[in-house]
Protein backbone atom coordinates (compact mmCIF):
# COMPACT_ATOMS: atom_id res chain seq x y z
CA UNK A 1 0.00 0.00 0.00
CA UNK A 2 1.49 3.60 -1.31
CA UNK A 3 1.87 5.78 1.57
CA UNK A 4 -0.91 8.01 0.17
CA UNK A 5 -3.31 4.39 0.47
CA UNK A 6 -2.29 4.36 3.90
CA UNK A 7 -2.75 7.86 4.71
CA UNK A 8 -6.80 7.46 3.04
CA UNK A 9 -7.08 4.42 5.12
CA UNK A 10 -6.06 5.89 8.43
CA UNK A 11 -8.13 8.79 7.81
CA UNK A 12 -11.47 6.51 6.50
CA UNK A 13 -11.26 4.80 10.00
CA UNK A 14 -10.58 7.98 11.61
CA UNK A 15 -13.83 9.85 10.14
CA UNK A 16 -15.96 6.67 10.79
CA UNK A 17 -14.88 6.19 14.14
CA UNK A 18 -15.70 9.75 14.97
CA UNK A 19 -19.27 8.73 13.92
CA UNK A 20 -19.88 7.20 16.76
CA UNK A 21 -19.04 10.50 18.50
CA UNK A 22 -21.12 12.35 16.46
CA UNK A 23 -24.21 10.27 16.82
CA UNK A 24 -23.43 10.21 20.65
CA UNK A 25 -23.44 14.00 20.88
CA UNK A 26 -26.14 14.75 18.85
CA UNK A 27 -28.65 12.05 18.79
CA UNK A 28 -29.73 12.44 22.87
CA UNK A 29 -30.95 16.49 21.37
CA UNK A 30 -32.58 15.49 18.28
CA UNK A 31 -33.90 11.95 18.71
CA UNK A 32 -32.69 9.00 16.47
CA UNK A 33 -35.11 9.48 13.18
CA UNK A 34 -34.52 13.28 12.98
CA UNK A 35 -30.70 13.19 13.52
CA UNK A 36 -30.69 10.61 10.59
CA UNK A 37 -33.06 12.91 8.78
CA UNK A 38 -30.58 15.86 9.00
CA UNK A 39 -27.58 13.16 8.00
CA UNK A 40 -28.94 11.61 5.05
CA UNK A 41 -30.93 15.42 3.95
CA UNK A 42 -27.52 16.81 4.27
CA UNK A 43 -25.73 13.50 2.65
CA UNK A 44 -27.93 13.48 -0.76
CA UNK A 45 -27.74 17.42 -1.27
CA UNK A 46 -23.97 16.72 -1.30
CA UNK A 47 -24.12 13.64 -3.12
CA UNK A 48 -26.66 14.46 -5.45
CA UNK A 49 -24.01 16.50 -7.87
CA UNK A 50 -22.02 13.09 -8.79
CA UNK A 51 -25.40 12.21 -10.59
CA UNK A 52 -25.69 15.15 -13.15
CA UNK A 53 -25.26 13.40 -16.51
CA UNK A 54 -28.34 11.49 -18.17
CA UNK A 55 -26.48 8.37 -18.70
CA UNK A 56 -26.60 8.57 -14.25
CA UNK A 57 -30.32 9.95 -14.00
CA UNK A 58 -31.53 7.50 -16.40
CA UNK A 59 -29.69 4.51 -14.05
CA UNK A 60 -31.41 5.74 -10.71
CA UNK A 61 -34.63 6.47 -12.52
CA UNK A 62 -34.35 2.56 -14.14
CA UNK A 63 -33.05 1.13 -10.14
CA UNK A 64 -35.09 3.48 -8.22
CA UNK A 65 -37.06 0.88 -6.68
CA UNK A 66 -33.83 -1.01 -5.60
CA UNK A 67 -32.19 1.60 -4.59
CA UNK A 68 -34.73 2.36 -2.36
CA UNK A 69 -34.89 -0.64 -0.48
CA UNK A 70 -31.20 -0.65 -0.31
CA UNK A 71 -31.74 3.16 1.12
CA UNK A 72 -33.57 1.28 3.98
CA UNK A 73 -31.80 -1.68 5.05
CA UNK A 74 -28.63 0.47 4.27
CA UNK A 75 -29.17 3.55 5.75
CA UNK A 76 -32.53 4.02 7.47
CA UNK A 77 -32.57 0.98 9.75
CA UNK A 78 -29.06 0.93 10.64
CA UNK A 79 -28.47 4.55 10.86
CA UNK A 80 -31.29 5.13 13.17
CA UNK A 81 -30.72 2.46 15.36
CA UNK A 82 -27.27 3.13 15.63
CA UNK A 83 -28.37 6.37 16.54
CA UNK A 84 -31.14 5.30 19.35
CA UNK A 85 -27.93 3.31 20.70
CA UNK A 86 -25.85 5.54 20.88
CA UNK A 87 -28.30 7.60 23.16
CA UNK A 88 -27.29 5.57 25.98
CA UNK A 89 -24.51 3.33 25.07
CA UNK A 90 -20.86 5.04 24.81
CA UNK A 91 -19.52 5.57 20.94
CA UNK A 92 -16.57 2.75 21.38
CA UNK A 93 -18.19 0.49 23.09
CA UNK A 94 -21.58 0.90 20.30
CA UNK A 95 -18.37 0.59 17.59
CA UNK A 96 -17.39 -2.43 18.92
CA UNK A 97 -20.16 -4.66 18.47
CA UNK A 98 -21.13 -2.58 14.81
CA UNK A 99 -17.35 -4.22 13.96
CA UNK A 100 -19.53 -7.57 13.84
CA UNK A 101 -21.24 -6.53 10.33
CA UNK A 102 -19.11 -9.01 8.30
CA UNK A 103 -19.98 -12.19 10.64
CA UNK A 104 -23.91 -11.34 9.85
CA UNK A 105 -23.13 -10.93 6.07
CA UNK A 106 -21.40 -14.02 6.11
CA UNK A 107 -24.28 -15.81 8.04
CA UNK A 108 -27.18 -14.36 6.11
CA UNK A 109 -25.35 -15.05 2.85
CA UNK A 110 -25.20 -18.33 3.72
CA UNK A 111 -28.57 -18.85 4.48
CA UNK A 112 -30.55 -16.44 2.22
CA UNK A 113 -28.66 -15.50 -0.73
CA UNK A 114 -26.86 -19.45 -1.69
CA UNK A 115 -23.34 -18.00 -0.41
CA UNK A 116 -20.92 -20.99 0.69
CA UNK A 117 -20.03 -20.41 4.06
CA UNK A 118 -16.89 -22.45 5.43
CA UNK A 119 -16.09 -24.01 8.50
CA UNK A 120 -13.30 -21.06 9.82
CA UNK A 121 -16.43 -18.35 9.16
CA UNK A 122 -18.70 -20.48 11.75
CA UNK A 123 -15.92 -20.39 14.35
CA UNK A 124 -15.10 -16.92 13.46
CA UNK A 125 -18.71 -16.41 14.26
CA UNK A 126 -18.89 -18.12 17.35
CA UNK A 127 -15.29 -16.41 19.00
CA UNK A 128 -16.99 -12.93 17.72
CA UNK A 129 -20.03 -13.50 19.34
CA UNK A 130 -17.99 -14.53 22.41
CA UNK A 131 -16.33 -11.23 22.35
CA UNK A 132 -19.62 -9.47 22.64
CA UNK A 133 -20.29 -11.24 25.58
CA UNK A 134 -17.49 -10.52 26.76
CA UNK A 135 -18.18 -6.93 26.26
CA UNK A 136 -21.66 -6.47 27.12
CA UNK A 137 -22.08 -9.67 29.87
CA UNK A 138 -22.61 -7.30 32.28
CA UNK A 139 -24.63 -5.03 30.42
CA UNK A 140 -27.83 -7.15 29.39
CA UNK A 141 -30.17 -5.80 31.77
CA UNK A 142 -33.51 -5.62 29.76
CA UNK A 143 -35.10 -4.22 32.48
CA UNK A 144 -36.89 -0.76 32.35
CA UNK A 145 -33.68 2.17 32.17
CA UNK A 146 -31.22 -1.25 31.12
CA UNK A 147 -29.08 -1.48 28.34
CA UNK A 148 -30.29 -4.73 26.84
CA UNK A 149 -32.20 -3.42 24.15
CA UNK A 150 -29.46 -0.84 23.12
CA UNK A 151 -27.35 -3.53 22.83
CA UNK A 152 -29.77 -5.30 20.40
CA UNK A 153 -30.40 -2.16 18.85
CA UNK A 154 -26.74 -2.34 17.55
CA UNK A 155 -26.73 -6.14 16.76
CA UNK A 156 -30.15 -5.16 14.48
CA UNK A 157 -28.13 -2.19 12.58
CA UNK A 158 -25.47 -4.79 12.04
CA UNK A 159 -28.14 -7.65 10.70
CA UNK A 160 -29.22 -4.87 8.23
CA UNK A 161 -25.88 -4.47 7.06
CA UNK A 162 -25.32 -7.88 6.50
CA UNK A 163 -29.03 -7.69 4.62
CA UNK A 164 -27.73 -5.21 2.89
CA UNK A 165 -24.58 -6.41 1.46
CA UNK A 166 -25.79 -9.55 0.29
CA UNK A 167 -28.63 -7.69 -1.49
CA UNK A 168 -26.11 -5.46 -3.46
CA UNK A 169 -23.65 -7.74 -4.53
CA UNK A 170 -26.22 -10.12 -5.70
CA UNK A 171 -28.86 -7.29 -7.53
CA UNK A 172 -26.95 -4.05 -7.83
CA UNK A 173 -23.24 -5.02 -8.69
CA UNK A 174 -23.47 -3.64 -12.02
CA UNK A 175 -24.63 -0.52 -11.03
CA UNK A 176 -21.62 2.58 -10.63
CA UNK A 177 -21.18 3.22 -7.23
CA UNK A 178 -21.97 6.70 -7.27
CA UNK A 179 -25.35 5.51 -8.32
CA UNK A 180 -25.25 3.05 -5.55
CA UNK A 181 -24.27 5.82 -3.14
CA UNK A 182 -25.80 9.08 -4.47
CA UNK A 183 -29.05 7.32 -5.23
CA UNK A 184 -29.71 5.14 -1.80
CA UNK A 185 -28.95 8.55 0.19
CA UNK A 186 -31.89 10.71 -1.96
CA UNK A 187 -34.06 7.33 -1.53
CA UNK A 188 -33.26 7.57 2.36
CA UNK A 189 -33.61 11.34 2.90
CA UNK A 190 -37.27 11.05 1.37
CA UNK A 191 -38.15 8.10 3.35
CA UNK A 192 -37.08 9.71 6.25
CA UNK A 193 -38.82 13.01 5.59
CA UNK A 194 -42.09 12.29 6.94
CA UNK A 195 -41.44 10.61 10.27
CA UNK A 196 -38.04 12.86 11.08
CA UNK A 197 -40.30 16.22 11.09
CA UNK A 198 -43.00 14.37 13.03
CA UNK A 199 -40.15 13.47 15.44
CA UNK A 200 -38.27 16.60 15.21
CA UNK A 201 -38.06 17.72 19.01
CA UNK A 202 -39.91 20.41 20.64
CA UNK A 203 -36.90 21.93 22.59
CA UNK A 204 -34.82 23.99 21.16
CA UNK A 205 -31.39 22.19 19.55
CA UNK A 206 -28.02 23.23 20.88
CA UNK A 207 -25.68 24.53 18.39
CA UNK A 208 -22.61 21.76 19.60
CA UNK A 209 -25.87 19.27 18.02
CA UNK A 210 -26.61 20.65 15.17
CA UNK A 211 -22.23 20.67 14.50
CA UNK A 212 -22.06 17.69 15.53
CA UNK A 213 -25.13 16.57 13.13
CA UNK A 214 -23.45 18.19 10.18
CA UNK A 215 -20.31 16.91 11.04
CA UNK A 216 -21.96 13.42 10.77
CA UNK A 217 -23.26 14.42 7.56
CA UNK A 218 -20.60 16.15 5.58
CA UNK A 219 -17.54 14.63 6.95
CA UNK A 220 -19.01 10.79 7.84
CA UNK A 221 -20.90 10.26 5.03
CA UNK A 222 -20.15 12.12 2.35
CA UNK A 223 -16.60 12.52 2.80
CA UNK A 224 -16.30 9.08 3.86
CA UNK A 225 -18.10 7.78 0.89
CA UNK A 226 -15.04 9.45 -1.25
CA UNK A 227 -12.36 8.44 0.18
CA UNK A 228 -13.48 5.19 0.69
CA UNK A 229 -14.22 4.57 -3.06
CA UNK A 230 -10.75 6.26 -4.14
CA UNK A 231 -8.95 3.86 -1.83
CA UNK A 232 -10.95 0.84 -2.82
CA UNK A 233 -10.17 1.58 -6.41
CA UNK A 234 -6.35 2.29 -5.57
CA UNK A 235 -5.43 -0.09 -2.82
CA UNK A 236 -7.70 -3.00 -3.91
CA UNK A 237 -10.48 -4.34 -1.49
CA UNK A 238 -7.89 -6.44 0.39
CA UNK A 239 -6.20 -3.34 1.99
CA UNK A 240 -9.21 -1.59 2.09
CA UNK A 241 -10.89 -4.75 4.21
CA UNK A 242 -8.69 -3.31 6.82
CA UNK A 243 -10.67 -0.67 7.94
CA UNK A 244 -13.31 -3.42 9.78
CA UNK A 245 -10.52 -3.95 12.26
CA UNK A 246 -9.46 0.23 12.68
CA UNK A 247 -12.82 1.82 12.74
CA UNK A 248 -13.38 0.16 16.61
CA UNK A 249 -9.77 1.52 17.53
CA UNK A 250 -10.55 5.14 16.45
CA UNK A 251 -13.66 5.21 17.93
CA UNK A 252 -12.36 4.16 21.31
CA UNK A 253 -9.58 6.54 20.89
CA UNK A 254 -11.81 9.41 19.96
CA UNK A 255 -14.36 8.49 23.05
CA UNK A 256 -11.07 8.27 25.12
CA UNK A 257 -9.95 11.88 24.60
CA UNK A 258 -13.22 14.11 23.38
CA UNK A 259 -16.08 12.48 25.23
CA UNK A 260 -14.00 11.12 28.62
CA UNK A 261 -15.29 7.14 27.95
CA UNK A 262 -12.96 4.78 29.76
CA UNK A 263 -11.04 1.84 28.88
CA UNK A 264 -11.23 -1.06 30.86
CA UNK A 265 -9.48 -4.51 30.62
CA UNK A 266 -13.04 -5.72 29.63
CA UNK A 267 -13.43 -3.58 26.74
CA UNK A 268 -9.94 -4.38 25.18
CA UNK A 269 -10.52 -7.97 26.03
CA UNK A 270 -13.88 -7.53 24.40
CA UNK A 271 -12.27 -6.06 21.56
CA UNK A 272 -9.47 -8.27 21.01
CA UNK A 273 -11.72 -10.58 20.63
CA UNK A 274 -14.36 -9.83 19.02
CA UNK A 275 -11.61 -8.53 16.27
CA UNK A 276 -10.02 -11.47 16.03
CA UNK A 277 -13.67 -13.11 15.48
CA UNK A 278 -14.11 -10.88 12.79
CA UNK A 279 -10.59 -11.39 10.76
CA UNK A 280 -11.22 -15.16 11.01
CA UNK A 281 -14.56 -15.41 9.66
CA UNK A 282 -13.62 -12.66 6.58
CA UNK A 283 -10.30 -14.58 5.82
CA UNK A 284 -8.17 -11.86 6.54
CA UNK A 285 -6.40 -14.30 9.17
CA UNK A 286 -6.40 -17.57 7.55
CA UNK A 287 -5.40 -20.46 9.99
CA UNK A 288 -4.87 -24.11 7.93
CA UNK A 289 -5.01 -27.08 10.07
CA UNK A 290 -1.94 -29.28 10.50
CA UNK A 291 -2.03 -32.22 8.35
CA UNK A 292 -1.16 -35.64 10.27
CA UNK A 293 2.05 -36.44 8.84
CA UNK A 294 2.71 -39.78 6.61
CA UNK A 295 5.54 -41.22 5.93
CA UNK A 296 5.83 -40.14 2.30
CA UNK A 297 5.01 -36.25 3.62
CA UNK A 298 6.60 -35.80 7.31
CA UNK A 299 9.64 -34.61 6.70
CA UNK A 300 7.61 -31.93 4.72
CA UNK A 301 7.22 -28.37 6.83
CA UNK A 302 3.72 -27.22 8.04
CA UNK A 303 2.48 -23.48 9.00
CA UNK A 304 -0.09 -21.47 9.23
CA UNK A 305 -0.71 -19.04 6.80
CA UNK A 306 -2.25 -15.66 7.24
CA UNK A 307 -3.86 -13.86 3.93
CA UNK A 308 -6.34 -12.08 2.14
CA UNK A 309 -9.83 -12.96 1.05
CA UNK A 310 -10.19 -10.64 -2.39
CA UNK A 311 -8.03 -9.06 -4.51
CA UNK A 312 -9.97 -6.23 -6.56
CA UNK A 313 -9.58 -6.26 -10.39
CA UNK A 314 -6.49 -4.10 -11.88
CA UNK A 315 -7.39 -0.92 -13.06
CA UNK A 316 -10.70 -0.81 -11.35
CA UNK A 317 -12.16 2.87 -11.11
CA UNK A 318 -14.77 4.06 -8.04
CA UNK A 319 -17.37 4.02 -10.73
CA UNK A 320 -16.31 0.14 -11.89
CA UNK A 321 -16.65 -0.94 -7.93
CA UNK A 322 -20.20 -0.75 -6.51
CA UNK A 323 -19.85 -0.04 -2.62
CA UNK A 324 -19.25 -3.43 -0.42
CA UNK A 325 -21.37 -3.24 2.52
CA UNK A 326 -19.39 -5.43 4.79
CA UNK A 327 -17.46 -2.26 5.72
CA UNK A 328 -20.71 -0.70 6.70
CA UNK A 329 -21.15 3.20 6.26
CA UNK A 330 -21.32 3.95 10.14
Amino acid sequence: MSPADTLRLLLLSSLWGLSFIFMRVAAPEFGAVSLVLVRMGVGALLLVPLLLSLYYLRLVWQHKGSLLLLGVINHVLPFSLLALATTRLEAGFTSLINATTPIFTALLGALFFTVPIQRRQYLGLALALFGVYVLSADRLDFALGGDGWFILAVLGATFCYGIAGNYSRNHLSHLPARVLAAGSSAMSALVLLVPGLLLWPSEPISGQAWANALALAALSTTAAFLIYFALLASAGATATSTVTFLVPVSALLWGYLLLGERLSLQILAGMAITLAGTAVATGLLRLRRRALPSPATAAQPMAATLDATQTAAPGATPDDTPPDNNHSRH
